[in-house]
């Protein structure tokens, strides 16, 4: 054992956590589902591709008005 070795230091946010963890089990599983939900997503790489060759080139200054 090391005599110069600090204690973990661990944070009120990590310790929160943690105790909301241990008091909800289920937590981990609904993040998982609340993900997929919103953000796991199959992309249609086709429209994607049509989606980029639309795009229409952003003037230097889009605040001007005038040539």
């Amino acid at each position: 054992m090391n005599i110069f070795r600090r204690p973990d230091y661990r944070s009120d946010a990590t310790q929160f956590i943690d105790e909301l963890k241990a008091r909800n089990p289920q937590l981990d599983a609904e993040q998982v589902k609340g993900r997929a939900l919103l953000w796991d997503k199959v992309v249609d790489r086709l429209a994607l591709r049509g989606y980029e060759r639309a795009r229409v080139a952003q003037k230097p200054y889009v605040y001007q008005t005038k040539h």
